[in-house]
């Protein structure tokens, strides 16, 4: 099974348009990062967790041929505002793409995206089949999802485990409870948005001490805002086994 990580980046701090900071004006490409998400590819699926506001550019940076599902962590706009993209998948595909959200997360997804969900469709809309998940065990195909509830601040997220590999993009703090479900991961995906304290984010020091408690193989970092620094300065800062992700990256879990 493949990851790609389409994105690794954050809405969180000054929008990138307006800032001349070091990062934002890095030619280094690790520092281009779009709003977090994932791609997995598996012998039987084609998967995608969130779909941003750069849903669109990440699927044809990435050379997508087809989507069988998107899998939602949770409703803020950098994880569901690039919905309305899957239509070109539908028109290629000839049919409905998967969607798996919580309740809540259909409740913004039906508020947001209202046109998809009216009686009086008509074509080009999006097509969707809307799946319901909680924190049971499912699987998409071949791929199994262990669901993990985190909280960002107060507002709960869904972190997913997938065979050994956990990923985790919005968590301030995570229960001992659902900790043990993480625990024994040989790749660990978490969130560290910058080194000031946050409160809904963990910062880059709140992340390694998260890090080294899974005590993973590997680590990676994702959902980094500019205000973090530059790639290569974070990266001769960190423990060994411990890494900032970037776009574009892949691994084979």
């Amino acid at each position: 099974m493949i990851v790609t990580f389409l994105g690794t980046g954050t809405s969180q701090g000054v929008p990138v348009i307006a800032c001349d900071c070091e990062v934002c004006t890095s030619t280094n490409k690790h520092d281009k990062r779009l709003r977090t998400s994932i791609l997995i590819q598996s012998n039987d699926k084609t998967i995608v967790v969130d779909s941003g506001p750069d849903f669109r550019y990440q699927m044809l940076r990435a050379n997508v041929k087809h989507l069988d599902a998107i899998v939602f962590t949770h409703e803020h706009k950098d994880h569901i505002a690039g919905m309305d993209d899957i239509r070109g998948f539908n028109f290629k595909q000839r049919g409905p793409v998967d969607v798996y959200a919580d309740t809540r997360v259909q409740h913004a997804l039906r508020r947001e995206f209202s046109y998809i969900f009216t009686d009086k469709s008509y074509p080009g809309l999006p097509q969707i089949n809307l799946h319901t998940i909680d924190l049971t065990p499912f699987n998409i195909g071949s791929v199994p999802f262990t669901p993990i509830e985190v909280m960002h601040y107060k507002l709960p997220v869904l972190g997913f485990r997938i065979n050994d590999f956990t990923y985790i993009t919005d968590a301030k703090t995570v229960s001992d409870v659902e900790k043990e479900k993480i625990y024994g991961s040989k790749t660990l995906v978490i969130n560290a948005l910058q080194k000031e304290m946050h409160i809904s984010h963990l910062t880059l020091d709140e992340a390694v001490s998260f890090a080294q408690d899974i005590n993973a193989k590997k680590t990676y970092f994702t959902h980094i805002s500019h205000r973090l620094g530059k790639h290569a300065d974070i990266a001769r800062e960190l423990p060994a086994g411990i890494e900032l992700a970037y776009d574009g990256l892949v691994l084979e879990i």
